[in-house]
């Protein structure tokens, strides 16, 4: 690891401080311990839908609602029966007595939670879907003594239409992770995941679900190599200040312009700070009085701009309690913000390229969807790494159900079953206190 000597105050989403004088060292997903665990359950686990896998199979819905086949149902009693296929599966993933592996049911036995253990991820982090998938099918064979001619139809309703189609579509086991024949390329895995699956997870609180995101983005960030030598100071740098409210300043431009304040005064407020604390100088005034600014830290400016971004995203989408401005806020923060000073936008000119193409994807001619259903892996949102997808999700967060695609529809199944895992649920105070365990 290159020498980095920045440090920082960590703040909750309140405003309240959680850890002081903190290296950002401590902060990397390679070193901070909460953040490892985070990116290790999200590989692991796995959200089972037994009540809706009871209904399939009683109407005979074999590989999701579309494929129906009449006269082939099952009156199982999955629900009721819970626990001894939750133990079974249990029994059937365990490797060595006393590890990770874990099969809890929620919400009144309707949902199960599995965690996968570590010595079953040898090389491929598909394996998490893989076995919960065979585990729950020979738990259910087992349990109701399903015969040969009926073994297929059980296996079908778990998997979905897997083999024919890899992405296992119709599949009642979801993993947070897609599989890997959807990654956009190398080092994607954390990227592919929607917006709406870690704001249902976070129940919907904007800064905790964009410390989630960037969680999960700037790990990612480390896997593709983006984070090694010189631009690792850049990426931990833009992660403290907009993902974890370093110093509080997230906290304070939202607080400052939440009650009346427009973009716009997000903006002059970011620049205000900005210059007050040496990050942005002066650099030449044009004889038209226009003052050019310059930067003797550009990785710091860019963290700067980044916490606006969000805070400019967080106040624009509170004001009309919706999730689809986030496009046009990005890039209109951005393009005042480079007028305003001279100084390149967030991720020097690809957050604001990358809105561009997630505005029309969502509002133009395509509309196929709505910023809920994007992630870092999006072919139109995947240029902006790190700072782009949590503003999103915080927007998403703040979204009081304006959206056809809305978290409540798309994902709440993870919410209940991954909302229950603490790293998930406050991902900020997790990282200040895995922090404070290595400092």
């Amino acid at each position: 690891m290159a020498k980095i000597e920045d440090k920082v105050d960590l703040y909750d989403d309140r405003g309240n401080k959680l850890l002081g004088d903190v290296p950002i060292t401590a902060l990397s997903p390679l070193r901070n311990p909460a953040i490892r665990k985070i990116c290790g359950l999200v590989a692991r686990l796995a959200a089972v839908d037994l009540a809706g896998l009871e209904k399939r199979i009683s109407s005979g819905a074999i590989a999701g609602k579309q494929m129906i086949i009449r006269n082939k149902g099952m009156d199982l009693d999955i629900v009721g029966k819970g626990k001894a296929i939750a133990s079974q599966m249990k029994d059937m993933l365990e490797v060595e007595a006393g590890d990770e592996t874990r099969a809890d049911l929620l919400a009144g036995g309707k949902r199960l939670l599995v965690e996968v253990p570590s010595a079953r991820i040898l090389a491929d982090y598909s394996a998490a879907r893989t076995n919960v998938c065979a585990a729950l099918t020979q738990a259910l064979i087992d349990t109701f003594d399903v015969d040969m001619w009926k073994a297929s139809d059980i296996k079908g309703a778990v998997w979905g239409m897997y083999p024919q189609d890899p992405a296992m579509t119709g599949s009642v086991v979801a993993t947070l992770v897609d599989v890997p024949i959807s990654n956009e390329g190398p080092g994607y895995t954390l990227r592919n995941i929607p917006v709406n699956h870690i704001a249902a997870t976070v129940r919907k609180r904007a800064m905790p679900g964009a410390c989630l995101s960037m969680v999960l983005e700037e790990s990612a960030c480390y896997e593709m190599g983006d984070a090694v030598g010189p631009f690792e100071r850049g990426h931990l740098l833009d992660f403290a200040y907009e993902g974890l409210n370093a110093n509080n300043m997230l906290f304070n431009l939202i607080k400052e312009n939440g009650q009346d304040g427009t973009l716009g005064d997000v903006v002059y407020a970011l620049v205000e700070k900005a210059k007050a604390d040496g990050v942005a100088k002066p650099k030449t005034k044009l004889g038209s009085g226009y003052t050019v600014f310059g930067t003797d830290d550009l990785q710091m400016w860019n963290a700067y701009a980044s916490t606006g971004m969000l805070a400019a995203v967080m106040v624009n989408c509170a004001a009309m309690r919706a999730g689809q401005p986030v496009p046009s806020s990005i890039m209109y923060f951005n393009e005042m913000l480079e007028h305003d000073t001279g100084l390149p936008g967030v991720d020097y000119g690809k957050a604001q390229g990358a809105s561009v193409s997630s505005s029309f994807f969502s509002h133009s001619i395509y509309g196929g969807g709505g910023p809920g259903v994007f992630h870092g892996n999006h072919i139109v949102t995947r240029h902006a790494k790190g700072q782009f997808i949590p503003c999103f999700c915080a927007a998403m967060c703040i979204d009081a159900d304006t959206q056809y695609f809305a978290p409540s529809r798309t994902s709440g199944l993870y919410g209940e079953v991954l909302g229950s895992i603490p790293e998930f649920a406050e991902p900020m105070k997790a990282v200040a206190e895995g922090a404070k365990e290595i400092m």
